[in-house]
């Protein structure tokens, strides 16, 4: 499986290094950081970024649009962390010399030469290291002409400032608002760094998937081992991997065998048991077994850094509700200025003092700021998009999964989906005397030797089911009719009806009934004889997925029609739907046919998610309003389509429904809040209770606006207790 398609591949894709760069990448994707600035941060735990850069800048692909609501451009948890610290040491001593909070408090500052201008030189202190953070911030919002939240701090940190420094000259008659400057900026960084830790937090499991490739690898040449850097393999080295070692690239096993833990790539909590010919994926944990792999994938080509690009890009994908936040946070901003210039002519003309107006436009510009707003919906994005990619749900396209909770109808091509797309025994009779086991020993053992699609199928069943298979001697194969061999001393022949016929063998009658009924389900009928004698048939067709049944009954359970595209003939196609309770079917639907009828599905005012692996799936899955694509198919369907499967598995179909659910529920809520806070606390920052003697002080106001923030903060992360 590729996800990255080779248009968007750099000149150092084998290069391990890309993944580790993708890791840092994931951690400013929220607003879309490029790769440049991904290059000078430190560290891959303190990386939050800005909007209107490039995030595959080095694909020179166009960034997706951003709202201003998210101005943390080159920004970090640590940034913030440091600045908060500093400012509150600065802080204090402005507090306490602050001539209003002597009087609350009942106690005198002790005096010195100086010691008036305290809080100015501190206060100012504070708002040059502590405040510039947001007026550069301010400034990149007005640069863009999108003003939000950034502004609305810096309009009120600057008020304050200027405000206190006419007053500290004696240019007018008031009370400078030091304290206020100082905490008010010291409380701004608080929750700054209580929100980038989140974001980073919600972020941390792919972060630790990064981790998970090794940074050596144990190459096996002609000369011996030895150990290489992962960014030297190269396709078709072979690599040791011991008991307990992550697997260094994606390959093939070549000898050995063992459980692998891919639990952080694929969403299967169980080891997977992985033999010889079988597939490995790069930075799953190797079991107990030591194995022998050929690689056949490094650097951007191996199923983890596409998995994460995938994520990347789902995270600065924007959903509908991401729109209507950032109009939202926009509208608020808006409104934050003209409350807060109402609120200055409405006091002055009630002769309201000069000083106590100012610090209502301050208190209702800080507690105004759109901040919760502006995380109500990216931070529940990431949670979401992390919490898919950590059950095997790949997320392109945010809209895909914002329209998932609408579903009604979801479309199943048959060969590859529901069905394994191999041959296999779904159902055999038997004569008396012989058991089952024993027929399909015999079948496999003679069919062992022929390649033949249905004698691999036969073949495959038997070890499917820990059968033996027998040992033969003398093959031959009569071309047209079947094949033959000894077992033991005893002529076996296995095939068709045409076997039968130059046999002029019998049937008996309740395994003629059992090849009739296998015959008009579209299943090939196929017989075991022994001396001229039917021992056995065997019903050979397209076995269907174990989990398909679950997968189906779980979609109807939330209310959704399941339908079946197959380019077989009906009697199979009806074969099918009828074993797994399919409600409506499509058969001999021509490859170029099946977008045809997801658009006649959708005129009917359906929501129709199509699922689909090969190459002619991809008109399908464009057309469909939600494409998921089987994982472990064709380049062309994954890039066709919204969300990617990683473990193929059906069975994820409905979790997909139940995260778009989960989701949406947790947006609406936070929207609300962010909003519904809004409505009622910029009248009371206004003042409109001064009367019964209630009034917010800016700091009081900033600690508000960071408790709002933190409850979106808090409500999003609930999302990880959803159990898809």
């Amino acid at each position: 499986m590729r996800f990255i398609s080779k248009g968007e591949r750099t000149q150092n894709s084998g290069k391990h290094g890309f993944v580790k760069s993708v890791g840092l990448t994931l951690l400013g994707s929220l607003s879309g950081t490029s790769a440049k600035e991904g290059e000078i941060m430190s560290s891959t735990t303190d990386h939050h970024h800005g909007h209107g850069t490039d995030p595959h800048g080095e694909h020179g692909k166009a960034a997706p649009d951003h709202a201003g609501h998210d101005q943390h451009e080159g920004h970090s948890p640590k940034m913030f962390r440091d600045k908060f610290w500093l400012s509150l040491v600065l802080t204090v001593p402005v507090v306490f010399w602050a001539a209003h909070i002597q009087m609350i408090f009942g106690y005198t500052a002790p005096e010195f030469p100086g010691s008036a201008w305290v809080s100015p030189i501190l206060a100012t202190a504070v708002f040059l290291y502590g405040g510039l953070v947001f007026l550069k911030g301010a400034w990149r919002e007005l640069r863009e002409r999108l003003p939000g939240m950034m502004t609305l701090i810096s309009l009120a940190i600057s008020v304050a400032f200027i405000f206190s420094w006419v007053v500290q000259l004696g240019l007018i008659q008031a009370d400078a608002i030091w304290w206020e400057l100082a905490s008010l900026v010291t409380i701004m960084l608080l929750g700054h760094w209580i929100e980038m830790r989140s974001i980073s937090q919600a972020q941390g499991a792919l972060q630790e998937l990064a981790k998970l490739l090794p940074d050596t690898a144990t190459r096996v040449t002609d000369q011996g081992e030895e150990e290489i850097p992962v960014s030297e393999l190269n396709e078709g080295d072979l690599v040791l991997v011991r008991p307990g070692e992550s697997v260094p690239a994606d390959g093939v096993i070549r000898k050995g065998e063992s459980d692998l833990n891919e639990a952080m790539i694929t969403g299967e909590s169980r080891p997977v048991k992985k033999k010889e010919g079988e597939e490995v994926i790069a930075a799953t944990i190797n079991g107990e077994g030591s194995l022998r792999i050929e690689v056949t994938g490094t650097g951007e080509n191996t199923k983890l850094s596409g998995i994460m690009r995938l994520v990347a890009d789902a995270q600065t994908s924007k959903s509908r509700a991401q729109h209507l936040a950032d109009r939202a946070a926009r509208a608020l901003t808006g409104v934050a200025i003209v409350s807060g210039v109402l609120t200055l002519v409405v006091w002055q003309f009630l002769g309201a003092s000069i000083d106590f107006s100012i610090i209502r436009v301050v208190t209702v510009l800080v507690i105004a700021c759109p901040h919760a707003l502006g995380l109500a919906v990216p931070l529940v994005v990431a949670i979401s998009t992390t919490l898919g990619a950590q059950n095997g749900l790949l997320v392109r396209d945010r809209r895909g999964l914002e329209e998932a909770r609408n579903l009604n109808t979801v479309i199943f091509d048959k060969t590859g989906t529901l069905t394994l797309g191999e041959f296999r025994v779904v159902e055999m009779s038997v004569a008396e005397g012989v058991s089952e086991e024993e027929a399909l020993r015999l079948a496999a053992g003679v069919e062992s030797e022929s390649e033949h699609p249905i004698a691999r199928g036969i073949v495959k069943t038997a070890e499917e089911r820990n059968i033996d298979v027998a040992l033969v001697d003398g093959f031959r194969a009569v071309t047209g009719k079947g094949v033959g061999a000894s077992v033991e001393g005893v002529e076996y022949q296995v095939g068709g009806p045409a076997l039968l016929k130059a046999e002029n063998t019998q049937v008996p009658e309740e395994l003629r009934e059992a090849a009739e009924v296998a015959a008009g389900r579209g299943q090939a009928a196929i017989y075991l004889l022994r001396d001229g004698k039917v021992l056995a048939v065997f019903a050979v067709a397209d076995a269907i997925r174990e989990e398909s049944r679950e997968a189906i009954h779980a979609l109807h359970d939330r209310g959704i029609e399941v339908a079946m595209l197959t380019g077989d003939a009906q009697a199979v196609a009806d074969a099918v739907a009828a074993e797994l309770g399919i409600d409506t079917v499509f058969a001999q639907v021509l490859p170029e046919d099946k977008a045809t009828k997801v658009r006649e599905l959708q005129s009917q005012g359906k929501k129709v998610a199509m699922v689909g692996d090969g190459v002619n799936d991809a008109p399908a899955l464009a057309t469909a309003d939600i494409g998921i694509a089987i994982g472990a198919g064709t380049d062309v369907a994954v890039e066709a389509g919204h969300i990617v499967l990683v473990r193929s598995d059906p069975r994820d179909i409905p979790k997909i429904v139940e995260l778009s659910r989960a989701t949406y529920r947790k947006m609406v809520q936070n929207l609300w809040w962010a909003a519904g806070y809004n409505i009622l606390a910029i009248p009371l920052a206004a003042g409109v209770l001064s009367a019964w003697g209630i009034l917010l002080t800016p700091a009081v106001g900033a600690v508000l606006m960071s408790v709002s923030t933190v409850v979106v903060a808090i409500n999003a992360q609930l999302l990880k207790r959803v159990k898809l």
